[in-house]
């Protein structure tokens, strides 16, 4: 098993569907950016989140918002895309997610401007639920400090 961390921002809003056998299947697509050398790039990973175990956290994600995944990543695939050229499919099958501590929210503030403050971290959903790191840093919550974009590491 390889398991992962994978922290970046979704691409779409989360997909969910039903298959034949009635097992409810998400998937989610995740930017993560990647800084070397003074150059930045953008590794994508498609996120798969198997039943309905995620429901009441995954209604407060959409486009642009800030994830951490945990999961199990499965061996790359690569394929032929429209243009002939190969790429790499990363993927992986969720066993935590979690709101990113550096994320923006879009929500305004007294004053009307969007605030600029990261979002508190709440507890990995639901396995974890007994991991004590969760559980600690959902009662702590996370500091309320700005962050440039430098500083962000991703």
């Amino acid at each position: 098993m390889n398991h992962i961390m994978v922290a970046g921002h979704l691409g779409a809003d989360p997909e969910s569907r039903v298959t034949p056998s009635g097992q409810k299947v998400t998937t989610l697509r995740v930017a993560a950016n990647q800084r070397r050398g003074g150059k930045e790039e953008t590794i994508w990973w498609k996120i798969t989140l198997w039943g309905d175990q995620f429901d009441k956290v995954l209604s407060y994600f959409k486009k642009g918002s800030s994830i951490i995944v945990y999961g199990e990543m499965s061996k790359p695939e690569i394929y032929t895309d429209r243009e002939g050229n190969p790429q790499v499919s990363l993927n992986v099958t969720a066993s935590q997610i979690s709101f990113s501590p550096f994320g923006r929210t879009d929500k305004p503030q007294e004053g009307g401007a969007p605030m600029n403050q990261p979002q508190k971290q709440m507890a990995g959903v639901p396995f974890g639920q007994n991991d004590p790191m969760m559980q600690q840093s959902a009662t702590q919550g996370m500091p309320s400090q700005s962050f440039t974009d430098d500083e962000i590491p991703f």
